[in-house]
């Protein structure tokens, strides 16, 4: 799918508006919610590890949805696939706020979690299309900026709805944007479409595969833990028959040709241990300083914006010096860094001054935000450029696999750890971090 040179650029301006509405949107919604689990649970009356699944059902679903989604906008085309992702996150949306039960909540966030994907996968796809060749890569960078904000003004943006409302407004606030899904149908250009059958045998395996092995891992600790692990185990199962099953599909959904490229691979598998570092810091935070330090949920959120912050202000700058220098190298010390500040919060003194807290979160978004933008160039150019769709994919199925193994692992570790949990938690992320400094390194010998 090349670019469309003949799109108005007026037109181009409203589809583009739209693409990174969605986008956006869908950045929030991973970014916004963390901060109100505690009222979350004190609404439903819930244990933390329970309420931890209002996070892990976006994550898992989306996770589940990626590869799926992504073989549907080749036959289905990427205007549907977006358009109908946008329309179901959105009226999940409402679900959300208007949910009278927790299992209620967690349904509605596994049909946002769905509804995001077909955004993700579909979205960054589309600036491909709608911007001629030469413009591609501005495009690109308008796209991770709508990623970037959203994530670093979603802490701040939860405190300031909780001060003045309860929790479900935060779901509330996304509906108005369900305007924008008319607008993009009418403006976006024809559909390219490739002739494709929808495999189904590969889809519920992908879900089962995924499925069983984050739920097994989230109730680990929460309930009988045979049948947890015989959760784990089916879900091994169902993988290796997946990758089985697709290796035979002569159209698969796996990018086989791209993991026999060490350098693409090794990104990918930087990326999941990144990923979910972020999120068990992400989660456990609020509880740290809501439930442990007994801190406002505005407090909270004002105290967790300078590591979002700092990530976006950061990945510019790593961008400009990947021209420089081996992205491997600077992937590796922004890891370093941001398993040093989850260490450094481990021992934040018992009473701390807010100043202690916000150098340490700015540490890990400078941290973050130098892994970020190198790991993604690495990854989409390790291939030939005609597989950058695929690349693309991956992308975002290693950020959301690591977000959702990291927030099984919150619900295993709150199960576990009791009134300990948050900061076993982020041992747990300062070890996946260095995990993931460790694989980037091993690029400099590829």
């Amino acid at each position: 799918m090349g670019g469309v040179e003949c799109l108005a650029a007026s037109k181009r301006r409203w589809v583009m508006l739209c693409i990174l509405l969605g986008l956006g949107l869908s950045s929030l919604g991973s970014a916004i919610v963390n901060i109100a689990l505690p009222n979350v649970s004190r609404s439903f009356a819930s244990s933390d590890a329970a309420t931890v699944w209002v996070v892990n059902a976006y994550q898992l679903s989306a996770t589940v949805c990626l590869l799926p989604v992504a073989s549907l906008a080749e036959s289905l085309g990427l205007k549907r696939v977006y358009a109908a992702g946008l329309a179901i996150f959105v009226l999940a949306s409402l679900g959300c706020a208007f949910a009278p039960t927790l299992p209620m909540l967690v349904s509605a966030r596994l049909i946002q979690g769905a509804g995001a994907a077909g955004v993700a996968v579909a979205g960054v796809a589309l600036v491909r299309v709608i911007y001629p060749r030469r413009m591609v890569s501005k495009g690109l960078a308008l796209v991770a900026l709508a990623v970037a904000i959203p994530g670093a003004l979603g802490p701040t943006i939860a405190a300031t709805i909780l001060a003045v409302a309860k929790w479900s407004w935060l779901f509330l606030v996304n509906v108005p944007f369900g305007l924008a899904v008319p607008l993009f149908i009418t403006a976006a250009p024809p559909d390219v479409r490739v002739a494709r059958l929808f495999d189904l045998t590969g889809t519920a395996l992908n879900a089962l595969a995924f499925g069983l092995f984050v739920v097994g891992v989230g109730t680990l600790g929460i309930g009988d833990g045979r049948i947890a692990m015989g959760e784990i185990v089916a879900g091994l199962v169902c993988f290796s028959l997946f990758v089985r099953q697709q290796r035979q599909n002569p159209m698969p959904m796996l990018p086989f040709d791209l993991f026999r490229i060490p350098l693409f691979t090794l990104s990918v598998w930087t990326s999941v241990c990144s990923y979910a570092a972020q999120i068990l810091a992400y989660v456990s935070l609020p509880f740290l300083f809501e439930t442990g330090m007994h801190l406002s949920a505005v407090e909270t959120g004002f105290l967790l914006t300078p590591w979002p912050f700092m990530t976006a202000v950061t990945a510019p700058i790593a961008g400009r010096l990947t021209i420089r220098y081996p992205a491997s190298v600077i992937c590796s010390i922004g890891l370093t860094l941001l398993a040093a500040g989850l260490l450094l919060m481990v021992f934040l003194p018992t009473t701390p001054a807010k100043w202690d807290v916000v150098w340490r979160l700015a540490l890990c978004g400078i941290g973050f935000g130098l892994f970020q933008t190198p790991n993604n160039t690495a990854m989409m150019t390790a291939g030939p450029i005609g597989r950058s769709g695929a690349a693309s994919g991956m992308n975002a199925a290693a950020r959301y696999i690591g977000w959702s193994v990291g927030s099984a692992l919150v619900s295993l570790i709150f199960g576990l750890g009791g009134d300990q949990g948050a900061i076993f938690c982020l041992v747990a992320g300062m070890v996946f971090a260095l995990m993931g400094a460790a694989t980037s390194s091993a690029r400099r010998f590829r």
